[in-house]
């Protein structure tokens, strides 16, 4: 049966859709409280529900058992319609009323330095925590970052997220364009740091409320990559790539992050540009970023 005729949850309306499924506003009959229900279809292979599928559910649950403060409660999974060649599942997870771009559009005005601080560190306890559990997220994103009615951050939208071995092959869906890291952008392995180039640009983007790269295709946002942060040397490029040149990109115009938003202090440009790191092996981890010396020093202000 679908959830919308489920004595257990009540659809009342659709809040979006994502690279992994559509997502609706419900109401557990059972308890009253709104919760979300994620809308996923899964094609069937000839011996049922794809491993892979029961691994990622298993998975998310292994996350919901420890509880992070920053990671979107699983509260349930349910089975809807099926056919020969497909399932329909639903996630049931926690409901929280905003995404951060909603919330930075709430706030025309911007945020004080301990405001930025404290989402900023919040962000990253939930990566280092994902990170820590062998998984990348490969999607964060504003959209996919939740802030609850008293300001705090949960990480969301996991259908992307995948367990790690070592690195991986980027799949065409994955991460939002503006937030890519260049690996992503170049058809590159991957692994963890994907995660922290997208926190980085975050991370400017509470400073600036907007986007710090808005590429239009992969060799435009490089573009805008390489005029904020500079052209990498032809020594960086990696050499396994062959649809990019090197010599394809000239830099002219350049700025700095910290003209494009001259609120980021001292430290907020050290860790950033830190995050930004064109070669994934030079940047920061998670647990490096929380223990900078961003969130040490006492705020400029308040």
């Amino acid at each position: 049966m679908s959830f919308e005729r489920s004595h257990t949850y009540e659809a009342l309306s659709r809040i979006g859709r994502g690279a992994s499924g559509t997502v609706y506003k419900a109401k557990d009959r059972k308890t009253g409280n709104d919760v979300a229900l994620k809308k996923v279809i899964i094609p069937l292979s000839e011996n049922g529900i794809p491993m892979h599928i029961l691994r990622e559910i298993s998975l998310l649950k292994q996350l919901n058992s420890q509880d992070h403060p920053n990671i979107v409660r699983l509260l349930d999974v349910c089975q809807g319609q099926q056919s020969d060649k497909e399932l329909i599942m639903y996630l049931v997870f926690e409901h929280v009323e905003q995404d951060l771009a909603t919330y930075i559009d709430r706030h025309p005005k911007g945020f004080s330095a301990l405001q930025i601080r404290n989402l900023s560190r919040e962000i990253l306890n939930g990566v280092d925590f994902l990170h820590g559990s062998r998984i990348v997220h490969r999607d964060l994103k504003p959209q996919n970052l939740l802030v609850t009615h008293d300001g705090h951050i949960k990480l969301a939208d996991f259908g992307l997220a995948k367990t790690y071995d070592c690195e991986m092959k980027l799949t065409s869906v994955v991460v939002t364009l503006w937030y890519r890291a260049p690996e992503v952008l170049l058809g590159m392995p991957y692994a963890t740091p994907v995660d922290i180039w997208s926190v980085g640009c975050i991370l400017v983007e509470l400073y600036s409320l907007k986007p710090l790269f808005c590429g239009t295709s992969e060799g435009d946002q490089l573009s805008k990559i390489f005029r904020v942060l500079g052209k990498p040397t032809e020594d960086e490029w990696p050499e396994e790539n062959v649809f990019i040149k090197w010599n394809s990109f000239d830099v002219i115009g350049k700025v700095r992050i910290d003209e494009i938003s001259p609120n980021i202090c001292e430290t907020a440009y050290d860790l950033i540009m830190s995050m930004l790191a064109f070669n994934p092996s030079k940047r920061i981890t998670a647990l490096g970023a929380l223990n900078h010396k961003f969130f040490k020093e006492e705020p400029i202000n308040t």
